[in-house]
């Protein structure tokens, strides 16, 4: 059971000043970082004597009270006596601060929202193949168990803003319920209909509605979402909170779906007629060079949902008698997914990735490449590439021999009866070596890439050696370095917590090297979400504490990522944190790290290496009890 800390918040919001003296509150991985209107008002005698209270530190114009490892449950605490928002703090979920450059951003943002829902996603997609499965036996549309498991595996997909809008929420740090009552307008039942029966307008401005609706969009409603996010975050601040609980949405929806419809949506049509133009255009220059571009280039399209400007074309040329080419070089690239999903299964020593590849694989046959997109190759960035060379190749072979599709059918495997004529029985047959080819050469190039870890697991399992005993009766343990530097005494830390030895025993490393690894076998208990810090205990009971670089939690984020979660088990070794030094030193900050047993009152003694260097893996401390 959690331990009630609302006595010491209370004696801590007093102590300080009181909760009208509180600019802000955020906090690290050992201490609640005050900004007061007046310091003075602080009472550091008493704060410094209280129990639960490690010390007090002023620096870098913050008040900190240093607390220990418990501070996200005294932070919480906090917040709730002092009935202030966190929502300036650095508490925020892995991912919420971007790296990299924009196209890293974009990845990160979109893979991180469709992650919490990739499991249904997945169940959805290989729902929708047994579908086609039935369809290809005989079962008509109109069966009961054809438009049962039909609304089962396509309802996720029709209603995907909606789901979109829940998980986009918590990404952009908004309420939920506002989020969704924006997705529903948005797939607003017969909505479409009504915009179809001619020109509609809002207050004098023309609403321009796609053909297709908003139903299956991604983009419009996450754009949507982060724009009512600024709106709700604005509207908190200037409205009273008696009114605000009922006042904030009704603002945010009054100007948000009026904006939605009015602009976001309509730049994504407009950006979709454009797409269509340029590649009707280009195929009638060469159906090789078309077929190259489109394979290579579909995948992206349909993330940013621009390939709606060639749908349409389908269906008028199918419509008008004729057969389509249109979309032809778009129908196997699934295959390639497919591929490397395969060769990613094979090779990934992550269990997790493991168990969501294959429900993916499954989709992908059947031309449902979400799971996999969003779930798998996206977020490993190298393979989605491979996949659209893939595509890319397959397409200027589809193009050069004028393959064509004849009827609107199913999708992956169940595509081949639309490119069957038997006036052209060649036709389905270049069609089905294009699916054979994107399913090799999306595993063969896949094969020659790295498979990064998504979820920071061990890269392989290794055998544990057993603990002789003698040393369980000694009841000690050594613990590695996990980095590469320098050896410092701790009490040459530029910080007096850690200096004074309040945090614990252990010694601080100088590093010439960016990455920190698992110092002994055990489980993570702490993943600070800036990325700077790790805690965790390892199989004996010693509590072990990184704290890479001093305030450097100032950074939010930025020169840091993290390869681990909280319960997570590591061995010795495992790659746990990256850091950037240029970024650490440019900010004009320590990028000395203290290495802390953090329950060193547990241990007798914390013996300490005698060496100058050390290198990841050399002995660095022994705890005997």
């Amino acid at each position: 059971m959690a331990k009630d800390y609302t006595d010491l918040a209370q004696d801590i919001v007093a102590h300080v000043g009181g909760k009208d003296n509180i600019a802000k509150l955020v906090h690290c991985v050992t201490r609640l970082r005050f900004t007061l209107k007046d310091e003075s008002k602080a009472d550091d005698d008493y704060l410094k004597q209280r129990d639960g209270i490690v010390t007090v530190v002023k620096a870098g114009g913050q008040y900190q009270v240093v607390i220990g490892n418990h501070v996200p449950d005294v932070y919480a605490a906090v917040l709730k006596v002092a009935g202030i928002s966190g929502d300036g703090g650095v508490d925020v979920d892995e991912g919420d601060v971007p790296k990299g450059n924009l196209l890293d951003q974009f990845i990160s943002l979109v893979s991180g929202i469709f992650q919490p829902m990739l499991g249904v996603l997945c169940a959805s997609g290989m729902i929708k193949g047994l579908v086609a499965i039935l369809a290809a036996c005989g079962v008509k549309d109109t069966a009961g168990a054809y438009i049962i498991l039909n609304a089962a595996g396509d309802g996720l997909f029709q209603f995907l803003p909606i789901v979109l809008a829940i998980t986009s929420a918590k990404r952009f740090k908004m309420e939920p319920f506002t989020a969704m009552a924006m997705a529903f307008a948005l797939v607003y039942p017969n909505i479409a209909a009504s915009f179809s029966k001619g020109s509609v307008d809002f207050l004098g401005i023309p609403v321009v509605f796609p053909a297709s609706s908003y139903l299956q969009t991604v983009l419009p409603i996450i754009l949507t979402v982060w724009v009512g996010a600024k709106l709700e975050h604005f509207f908190k601040k200037i409205i009273p909170d008696v009114v605000k609980v009922f006042l904030v949405p009704f603002c945010v929806l009054l100007i948000t779906v009026p904006l939605a419809f009015l602009a976001i949506g309509p730049v994504m049509n407009y950006a979709s007629d454009l797409v269509g133009l340029i590649f009707t255009s280009l195929y009638k220059v060469s159906p090789i060079l078309y077929g190259l571009i489109l394979g290579g280039a579909w995948q992206v399209l349909v993330m940013f949902g621009l390939h709606w400007g060639l749908v349409p074309l389908v269906f008028l040329e199918l419509s008008q008698g004729h057969q389509s080419v249109i979309l032809v070089a778009s129908f196997t690239i699934c295959f390639a997914q497919a591929g490397s999903l395969l060769n990613i299964m094979i090779r990934t020593k992550e269990k997790k990735v493991r168990e969501l590849a294959i429900p993916a694989f499954i989709s992908a046959l059947f031309g449902v490449t979400e799971p996999a997109i969003y779930g798998i190759t996206l977020p490993m960035r190298t393979p989605f590439i491979m996949t659209c060379i893939s595509g890319a190749i397959t397409g200027a072979y589809l193009g050069l021999f004028d393959v064509k599709m004849y009827v609107w059918g199913g999708m992956g495997l169940f595509a081949i009866p639309s490119f069957y004529s038997s006036a052209n029985a060649m036709n389905a047959v270049h069609f089905v070596i294009a699916m054979a080819l994107n399913l090799i050469i999306g595993f063969v190039l896949t094969q020659f890439i790295t498979i990064p870890n998504l979820y920071g697991e061990p890269k392989e399992s290794q055998p544990q050696e057993e603990t002789t005993p003698e040393l369980k009766e000694l009841q000690q343990e050594l613990i590695a370095s996990p980095m590469i530097g320098e050896v410092v005494a701790l009490d040459n830390v530029p910080d007096e917590v850690f200096a004074s030895g309040a945090m614990g025993k252990g010694l601080a490393i100088n590093p010439s090297d960016g990455t920190v690894v698992a110092p002994s076998n055990g489980e993570i208990t702490l993943v600070f979400p800036t990325g700077h810090a790790v805690g965790m205990r390892t199989e004996n009971g010693a509590e072990i504490l990184i704290h890479v670089g001093m305030d450097t939690v100032s950074l939010a984020g930025k020169g840091f990522k993290s390869f681990v979660e909280v319960g997570q088990k590591v061995t010795a070794g495992d790659k746990l944190l990256e850091f950037d030094l240029a970024t650490i030193r440019d900010a004009g900050l320590p990028v000395i790290t203290p290495v802390i047993v953090t329950n060193s009152a547990d241990y007798d003694d914390v013996l300490l290496t005698q060496e100058v260097r050390v290198n990841i893996g050399d002995y660095l401390m022994t705890t005997v009890k």
